[in-house]
């Protein structure tokens, strides 16, 4: 597969969730360059914006095993990674999966439990394996996590740890829609009763797993000149420079920040990466990895606008 065949497929499954969602063409090409990188997402915004109906849409057009886990407070580690069961029969051990043994993952209200639980993630989202009763099983290479989570100042939920912020590729953060899109989806949605489905809006498969193991080829095939390189961490090092920022992006940012450009690169039918790869990935991928310094915070600085800012800043390759 060349990069031309990645767009086409990328069209695809755009042209799919469009059938059921309206609106979030932005998300969705998010979620694809995390899908090619091999990355995971995580979704914020306020209740009823479509972040489980997209990530069940999304999920339907992959020819990928899917697993859903609906976080809550007395949710455990346990019921994530499974456990070992005795079987009185054979007189021994057997491993109940839990729902983290899957391709795809929708995990989702992910800040609705406790960090213990939260935790459970770990080390699936980094080396795609978990750990039960000191011994480890092995999770699909083509493993990804779709979170979704509400505001931290909504009532009932628990802020991530930094250090599982730091696994996802891209933090997206959803908006109310517009009014026209508002309006279409009030018309279209207005007239059904309960949850929709996406098979029931005509969403339906068109990645299998044979096209991603090659379109995550062609990923891998794209350039990335030092020039480029230097671009992303010379961006990624200045939040780490910036009294704006009491902790900057961590080196893994700089290593994903640079996989996605290329993704992005291929989703737009080019074997090489250009500046406003970079540009255009910057805030989604770094604006969860950092945090304000207090005196910035004081001032009513976001994380966004400092990176925004940091961007504008730095000095792109001709």
């Amino acid at each position: 597969m060349n990069v031309a065949e990645v767009r086409a497929l990328a069209d695809k499954v755009r042209a799919e969730v469009a059938k059921a969602i309206i609106g979030q063409a932005d998300t969705v090409d998010l979620m694809l360059i995390a899908l090619f990188a091999r990355g995971h997402v995580l979704l914020e915004g306020p209740p009823g914006t479509a972040k489980t109906f997209l990530a069940q849409c999304f999920a339907r057009t992959l020819d990928l095993g899917f697993g859903r886990i609906q976080f809550t407070p007395d949710l455990m580690p346990a019921d994530i990674i499974g456990t070992n069961l005795f079987n009185f029969q054979t007189s021994a051990f057997t491993l109940s999966q839990g729902p983290i043994f899957s391709e795809l993952l929708l995990a989702d209200e992910i800040n609705r439990t406790p960090p213990k639980t939260q935790a459970a993630l770990l080390e699936a989202m980094q080396e795609r394996r978990v750990t039960i009763d000191g011994k480890p099983h092995a999770l699909s290479e083509r493993f990804m996590v779709v979170a979704t989570q509400n505001p931290l100042e909504q009532q009932g939920t628990y802020p991530l740890p930094e250090a599982q912020l730091d696994r996802f590729l891209f933090k997206q953060v959803l908006k109310y829609p517009t009014r026209d899109e508002e309006r279409r989806i009030v018309a279209e949605y207005g007239m059904q009763a309960g949850q929709a489905d996406p098979g029931d809006m005509g969403v339906k498969k068109v990645v299998t797993a044979k096209s991603l193991a090659a379109a995550n080829a062609a990923v891998a095939q794209v350039r990335l000149n030092e020039d480029i390189v230097g671009y992303v961490l010379d961006l990624v090092r200045s939040t780490r420079e910036t009294p704006e920022l009491q902790s900057g992006a961590s080196p893994r940012s700089a290593a994903q920040l640079a996989l996605a450009a290329r993704a992005r690169a291929a989703l737009d039918g080019r074997d090489y990466v250009i500046p406003d790869d970079v540009k255009e990935l910057a805030l989604p991928a770094l604006r969860h990895r950092v945090i304000l310094s207090p005196a910035a915070e004081i001032e009513g600085r976001r994380a966004d606008d400092v990176i925004q800012g940091l961007v504008e800043l730095a000095a792109a390759p001709r």
